[in-house]
Order: C-alpha cells, then sequence, then structure tokens
C-alpha cells in the first residue's frame, strides 16, 4: 500500500484566452493528482487528508474511488473546498492562484496510524505550508520516517502561498532528514536556492529533478547521476504532469521492490534510466491532454 498524504482541491481551468475565459471545475491538488495517477497504474494506494462534505468534495472522493483509490481514511468537514484557478500560457505551461481561507484541508490532523501494510507515504504541495494542517502533515512524515517507513516528497513550491519564503526554506531543510526520495522540479530547485548534493547529504537517497520537455535526471547518496530526455508529444497543457512522475517512480520502485532506503541505494544504472523513461513517459500522456488526466497501466503497457 503506497499512502498520498496532501490537499485534494478543485482547479477551475480557463476555457479560452483572456481573464474572463468561462472557467472548468476539475479535480486537482498535487497529492490528489499522484493518488488517481497511483491508482490507474494499478497500485494499491489510499488517500490521507481532510476534505469537505460539500459538493465539490463529494465529487473528489468520486475521482479517488473511480481510481480504486482507498478514501476509508479520509477526514471530513463542513468548511468549504479550496480552489486553485490555473492559468494557462501559450506552451502549456500553468500557473495557479488560490483561494484557501477556511477550506476543510487545511484542518487536517495527523492520524494515530497508518493503514496496515503502508510501504510509502508521498508528500507535498500546499498541504506543507497552510497551517495549522501543514504542522500536522509535517508531524506524520516524522513518524512514517522513524518507523522506517520509505517517503517521498515533492515540495511542488506555490510562492504565492508562502508568506515568509525563507523560513519556508529553512523549514524544508529540517525536512530533508526524513525524506527517502526528494523529487522536484527544475523550478523548485532555483527558488530553494540549494543544490541536489547538498539535499542528498541531508538525508534523502535519492533525488529526481523534472526538466520540463528536456527530461528527468536523478542523483544518488553514492555520487552516481542518471538522465534521460523526454517523451516528444503535442503539449495540451502541463497541468499535473509532475504529480504523474511522482505516482510513476513510486509505482516503479513498487515493482522493482526498491521502497526502501536501503532498496533504492542499490539500484543500478539500467534500474534507474528504465524508471525515469517510465515516468517521462507517463508525464508525457498527461501532457497529452487537457487537465490532470494521468495515464492507466494499458496506455503504458510495452
Amino acid at each position: 500500500m503506497i499512502v498520498v498524504a496532501g490537499e485534494a482541491l478543485i482547479d477551475l481551468v480557463p476555457q479560452g484566452p483572456g481573464a474572463l475565459a468561462s472557467l472548468r471545475p476539475a479535480p486537482g491538488g498535487g497529492p490528489y493528482n499522484t493518488a488517481v495517477a497511483l491508482g490507474r497504474l494499478g497500485s494499491p494506494t489510499a488517500f490521507c487528508s481532510r476534505v469537505s462534505s460539500d459538493a465539490f468534495g463529494e465529487a473528489l472522493l468520486d475521482g479517488l474511488r473511480g481510481a480504486g483509490v482507498d478514501v476509508s481514511g479520509v477526514q471530513r468537514g463542513a468548511e468549504p473546498t479550496t480552489l486553485a484557478v490555473a492559468t494557462v500560457d501559450a506552451h502549456g505551461s500553468a500557473a495557479y492562484s488560490f483561494y484557501v481561507d477556511g477550506t476543510a484541508d487545511r484542518l487536517f490532523s495527523a492520524p494515530a496510524t497508518l493503514p496496515a501494510g503502508t510501504r510509502a507515504v508521498s508528500f507535498g504541495t500546499c498541504s506543507l505550508v497552510l497551517e495549522p494542517g501543514a504542522s500536522a502533515y509535517e508531524e506524520l512524515m516524522r513518524a512514517a520516517a522513524g518507523q522506517g517507513v520509505f517517503t517521498a516528497l515533492d515540495p511542488n513550491v506555490r510562492a504565492g502561498l508562502i508568506p515568509d519564503a525563507d523560513a519556508y526554506r529553512a523549514r524544508f531543510l529540517t525536512w530533508l532528514p526524513s525524506v527517502t526520495l526528494l523529487k522536484l522540479s527544475e523550478e523548485d530547485a532555483r527558488w530553494l536556492g540549494g543544490t541536489p548534493r547538498e539535499w542528498l547529504a541531508a538525508g534523502p537517497s535519492a533525488v529526481v529533478i523534472t526538466r520540463g520537455g528536456d527530461g528527468l535526471t536523478v542523483f544518488t547518496r553514492d555520487g552516481a547521476e542518471y538522465s534521460v530526455p523526454g517523451e516528444k508529444v503535442d503539449v495540451v497543457d502541463t497541468i499535473g504532469a509532475g504529480d504523474t512522475v511522482n505516482a510513476a517512480l513510486l509505482h516503479g520502485l513498487a515493482a522493482q521492490h526498491a521502497l526502501s532506503p536501503t532498496a533504492l541505494a542499490g539500484l543500478d544504472a539500467d534500474g534507474w534510466t528504465g524508471l525515469l523513461r517510465f515516468a517521462a513517459r507517463a508525464a508525457a500522456l498527461t501532457c497529452s491532454r487537457a487537465g490532470a488526466e494521468p495515464p492507466y497501466a494499458h496506455e503504458l503497457a510495452g
């Protein structure tokens, strides 16, 4: 079982050019998209979050159930669902503005235990920024790591939500001793201001950097570095592409029985490049269609 911990929200995606274009609501949030992608790939997955009991919240849970994700541990609240308004540029890249005051996911509390059979827990995005929930997710991360559970982190920085950038950067560094696999984009790496080697020294066994259409690179604790190119595709938008990479990495590691720090450290060049190619192919398929629509296992077969 892979547990994905973090927010579920509604993306409001413009259906045309201009500030007053009509908006289409779609399920979203980095952790939510990661959970759906894992479910579609066939990995046993559970979602750990707090979701509104409003109509948007029900739609979010329906999307998880439709992907085969276990939602039995999801907390519920009467507060509204977080909204993210997307802006998509001419190259398909998305930026977001958020409506988060008083929303349900901010009131998440850490569960006493993880689901039976948990092999990995994935964290990231807004859920590690917005208090009081951020401290609860941080508590869960430290607890999972303390139990020897594989932990994955994608900070997926949303600078507009971070009131004190320096404080967030310092907090990010305190998470690294509790992280097995760190994945982040080139843009996030620049914003955070560190290097993969510095982050590896702080705790993770591997750091994966995504470079958009140029592919992915992994840096490992033993000094190795492996890269693969991106898959060429006609990009509709990039919504959910990074989240699909998260899911593909975790799914692929599970298939290689590498969801532990020791096993991750033992991956060789063939193991890493095969895994990165799989993630690149999955992300390309997501980019080829509108919104966060990660691929199913049969679409990646072969």
